[in-house]
């Protein structure tokens, strides 16, 4: 048994992933994920209408303490996104996708995007970028991930391709 309150760390990141919900719903899944983001040094960007309040006292009622530790963008809409953050690479993650993630070519600074909980990534974003779509493998008869599970997967996969969680320490 492990006694130390010490815990397994690594360095933030220099150039932070950015993890891009598009229009999600449920606002447990974002905490979830503002959680994540805030525990890696990623960039959290909400994109479009948002089914849930992320007021100041929304956010202190659900309890999200860590929210202040996190970096979260606003944007209207995808080409907004696009616009303000100009991304270099982009990796979309769809239970439609037929690319594992584990093909994705992680790069640090690179903007992971996801969809709302109940639709998906539209049509029109995944033909837009058709060479980008990847999914997380299941087995038959599952339908998805949790969106906030799946952000986990990729996310720490991304880090530790890129070798950010190679110097990880004790403190």
């Amino acid at each position: 048994m492990v006694e130390s309150h010490e815990k397994l760390r690594f360095t933030r990141p220099a150039e932070p992933l950015h993890v891009v919900l598009v229009e999600p719903e449920i606002p447990q899944n974002t905490g979830n994920i503002a959680r994540l983001c805030a525990a890696t040094g990623s960039v959290l960007h909400l994109v479009g209408p948002l089914g849930f309040d992320i007021s100041e006292k929304a956010v202190r009622r659900a309890g999200l303490d860590y929210w202040k530790l996190v970096d979260v963008r606003r944007h209207d809409d995808l080409d907004a996104w696009l616009a303000a953050e100009r991304p270099a690479d982009i990796a979309l993650l769809s239970a439609r996708g037929r690319v594992p993630h584990t093909r994705i070519p992680f790069r640090p600074g690179m903007s992971l995007v996801l969809g709302c909980e109940t639709r998906g990534l539209s049509d029109a974003v995944l033909t837009r970028f058709p060479d980008s779509v990847h999914a997380i493998p299941t087995l038959p008869g599952i339908r998805s991930l949790n969106l906030a599970n799946a952000a986990a997967v990729v996310v720490y996969e991304a880090l530790r391709v890129t070798g950010a969680l190679d110097g990880t320490f004790v403190g």
